[in-house]
């Protein structure tokens, strides 16, 4: 069975992201970039998977500029055996990046696409229900367990109530949760290896979608300050503050 591996370029997580000055975007200019966290998860449940004798190939995808391509061989470096670049310098939102991805799955038909919830730029959480839609695989999202049994998938899901678990018939999607797993480091051989591994590139023309955006930012900016506290003496203080100040009671 061949996966299909979904990965996003963002911001370090360990950076502290800022404002652009003119308020149009956030500062990537001399930034730390990474993979998506969600999709590190996402790359390690794939190569697991194939360690275990139920893939046969993992293939990592990603759209943007050649700039991605690092995140590309970074996934290659942790086990991945070839990858994909949709090259393009527009700004993919989640829509066009869920046309591109399912253009893809009809050239590559995975067995298992697996993808992070949501990305920590945007943390929309909407590119992996898009694609599950527009490709008509059943999807399994939040997954905190991925488990094959025979010719079914079972995916626990971390729900508010809860767990859940699904069964899903391969062709299947799922979207990673944080307790899935614990992404492995890519060791000093295999980023080697990595840069020998091929990394085949295509347009959205290539794919034919049209990326074209259909939402508009209006402005960026940071979220406001939190006021500082005030120290009260007398529960009926308390109470007098939070229905006269605050309006909660």
């Amino acid at each position: 069975m061949k996966i299909l591996v979904a990965v996003k370029r963002v911001v370090d997580a360990n950076v502290k992201v800022r404002v652009k000055p003119d308020n149009s975007d956030v500062e990537l200019n001399n930034v730390k970039m990474a993979i998506n966290p969600f999709c590190e998860i996402a790359i390690e449940e794939a190569i697991r998977l194939k360690e275990s004798g139920v893939a046969s190939e993992v293939v990592v995808v990603s759209a943007g500029s050649n700039e991605c391509q690092e995140q590309l061989r970074t996934a290659l470096a942790l086990g991945a055996d070839r990858a994909i670049q949709i090259a393009t310098d527009e700004t993919l939102q989640p829509l066009a990046i869920a046309k591109l991805l399912n253009a893809v799955v009809e050239r590559e038909q995975p067995g298992l696409v697996i993808m992070g919830k949501q990305s920590i730029d945007g943390d929309n959480n909407q590119t992996g229900q898009m694609l599950a839609a527009l490709s008509g695989m059943p999807q399994g999202t939040f997954a905190s367990e991925v488990k094959l049994e025979g010719e079914e998938l079972l995916v626990t899901r971390e729900v508010d109530g809860g767990l859940q678990q699904v069964g899903l018939k391969l062709p299947a999607l799922v979207t990673t949760d944080l307790r899935l797993n614990e992404p492995r480091y890519a060791s000093l051989p295999n980023i080697m290896k990595a840069k020998r591994k091929p990394l085949a590139q295509l347009t959205p023309d290539d794919l034919g979608v049209d990326v074209t955006p259909r939402l508009t930012t209006l402005k960026v900016s940071n979220p406001p300050e939190r006021a500082a506290g005030t120290m009260v003496s007398t529960v009926s203080e308390l109470v007098e503050k939070l229905k006269t100040e605050a309006g909660v009671l």
